[in-house]
């Protein structure tokens, strides 16, 4: 592999993964600026080409040019591509080809995948790998099968399959990015139940993460699932419950969102609302037309965002529950906590709050500086920032009208969530050493 020819170049893996995701990006870019990328003829601004290849390598799904409109085959092909490498990791790609080529993977490469999957140790980490490549084949072919023959009685068929694959790939990964043009995502489709439904799956499916997909088909044989995969599930299905619920509340008489749907309508597009908070980017209703609570409660959903190991951003599921666990074990007096009668160590929990202040301190910053560049109201701007960081591409309506400052702010965003605050932390920070004394302790007042 690329990283055992370069051993001389001692890089962590933190910072390997910082260099191989810019890198990729950098190609993504190039190739996105030729004229045969696009319809029009003519090369596409750097600036807007690096701001695409940024979304589609972080599986964001935020755009500044229409995706089915503005790009060729051509260029639709190059992000179809950067998407699925950027939602299963380029190390993961690299190790497919090791693995084809029949060569050793190093332990130096372990290393690296351990940090690219987000996983506690190396061991069993190739094995993952290969579960990883056939899950991700396994689930995008079957998804892009079935919405290639739903698409057939609205399209040739060809289109169709084109569609199919297209679509599969960039759920999945929860990118967003949709070739129906005009930026109107699956709005088309918000009664549709076959697109619905496998949609929501390649989304739920793709930010589960793969140890938990793992879990999940191996369960027959084992009888349980891991304490990660438990708390996965369980939050997931809770915030998507009780996202489906207070979206139906809040939009259940709104004539531009749900107003004018019927009863199945209106619960259909609630629960798919709820679920591409997940980071996952497409949406079958208009999101600028929704109440300013709505809104803002999907700020909240995306900042969570999906879950470790998996192809979505955010803070993550695990990192919320953790931080849930926390209060409550703070309100009963308790010093531990403990989830499905499993104590946490102390080293997750400073772990959690180091990614929840890091996000924070990045979102708002972001906002912030944003609302002195860009001509928008606060709110509008905070949710495009959140979109950005959680890789989850959800717009009402600003990117398309960013600045060159927005364009460079949001892209760094974009590249901060995919890779995560605290690996971007870990890569241009010096390196820790070990500490050979420990401070006395001290009291101070809280609350």
């Amino acid at each position: 592999m690329l990283t055992a020819k370069f051993k001389w170049f001692r890089l962590s893996p933190p910072q390997i993964l910082v260099m191989g995701f810019a890198a990729i990006i950098l190609i993504g870019a190039i190739l996105l600026t030729l004229p045969i990328s696009n319809t029009t003829g003519k090369p596409l601004r750097f600036i807007d080409a690096l701001f695409t290849a940024t979304s589609a390598t972080c599986v964001t799904g935020l755009v500044v040019q229409d995706t089915g409109i503005y790009f060729s085959t051509f260029g639709q092909i190059v992000i179809m591509l950067l998407i699925q490498v950027g939602g299963l990791g380029f190390m993961t790609m690299a190790t497919l080809f090791s693995l084809v080529l029949k060569r050793k993977i190093s332990l130096r490469d372990r290393l690296i995948l351990q940090e690219a999957m987000n996983q506690n140790t190396m061991e069993g980490i190739v094995r993952l790998i290969r579960k990883v490549l056939l899950f991700s084949l396994i689930i995008e072919g079957c998804a892009a099968v079935v919405l290639a023959i739903r698409w057939s009685f609205d399209m040739p068929v060809g289109q169709a399959i084109y569609f199919g694959i297209f679509h599969a790939v960039s759920m999945f990964n929860n990118a967003g990015f949709d070739l129906f043009g005009h930026f109107n995502s699956l709005t088309s489709y918000v009664n549709d139940p076959i697109v619905n439904i496998v949609v929501m799956f390649l989304i739920v499916s793709g930010g589960l993460g793969f140890i938990v997909l793992s879990d999940l088909v191996e369960y027959r044989k084992n009888r349980k699932l891991s304490l990660h995969s438990k708390v996965v599930l369980s939050m997931t299905g809770a915030l998507i419950l009780f996202g489906t619920i207070v979206i139906f509340i809040f939009e259940y008489s709104n004539p531009a969102t749900l107003g004018s749907l019927d009863w199945g309508g209106k619960i259909l597009a609630s629960f798919f609302q709820s679920v591409t908070t997940r980071t996952a980017g497409a949406n079958t209703i208009d999101l600028a037309s929704m109440r300013q609570a709505s809104q803002f409660f999907m700020v909240i959903l995306m900042f969570i965002g999906a879950s470790p190991g998996s192809t979505g951003g955010g803070i993550k599921t695990t990192t919320f529950t953790i931080l849930v666990g926390a209060v409550v074990a703070m309100i009963r007096g308790r010093d531990d906590i403990v989830l499905f009668r499993y104590r946490l160590a102390q080293e997750r929990i400073f772990k959690a709050l180091t990614i929840t202040f890091l996000a924070l301190f990045l979102v708002l910053g972001v906002s912030m500086i944003l609302s002195t560049t860009e001509d928008s109201d606060f709110l509008t701007i905070l949710y495009e920032t959140t979109s950005a960081f959680g890789t989850v591409g959800l717009s009402v309506g600003l990117t398309s009208h960013l600045t060159v400052v927005g364009k460079i702010l949001i892209s760094l965003t974009m590249f901060a969530g995919r890779l995560g605050p605290l690996t971007l932390a870990y890569a241009l920070g010096p390196k820790k050493g070990k500490e050979l004394y420990r401070h006395p302790e001290g009291k101070i007042t809280i609350g």
